[in-house]
């Protein structure tokens, strides 16, 4: 949990503020996984905070939901002329990968559990966060 506030807080994904008038806070969760080794062996224990982005109202909270995605026949065929062609073909994998997609939406949600915050107050979230109907754009 350390690690993934860490994270949140170098990223710059929130700043607290006063909650607005009318404005709903979106709960907040902490998901807990064990990633094991090949062999069976615990490697860590990993914690993920996520927002709880299905009590959004579309079109209230969040207007564009959709994002790109790569089917894979399309990735298949991209392999095979690069194959043909004999080009090279890397493989880029982006670390915190929601973290780094800007809102156009104002979204506010309720501190994770183990960051303290004074009553009253909230997290404007400045970038997206998992969970949020929007994230994924």
């Amino acid at each position: 949990m350390t690690i993934e506030l860490a994270t949140l807080e170098t990223n710059e994904i929130w700043e607290v503020i006063d909650l607005p008038p009318r404005k709903k806070a979106i709960n907040s969760k902490w998901y807990y996984t064990v990633k094991y080794k090949p062999n069976g062996t615990i490697d860590k224990y990993k914690a993920m905070f996520l927002v709880q982005g299905f009590t959004q109202v579309k079109d209230k909270e969040c207007t564009h939901t959709f994002s790109h995605v790569a089917k894979l026949p399309i990735v298949r065929m991209l392999i095979a002329v690069t194959t043909i062609q004999k080009w090279s073909l890397y493989q880029l994998d982006v670390n915190n990968s929601f973290l780094h997609g800007y809102l156009d939406e104002e979204a506010y949600i309720l501190p994770p559990k183990g960051y303290s915050i004074p009553p009253g107050k909230a997290c404007k979230l400045q970038r997206s966060l998992y969970g949020l109907a929007q994230a994924s754009r």
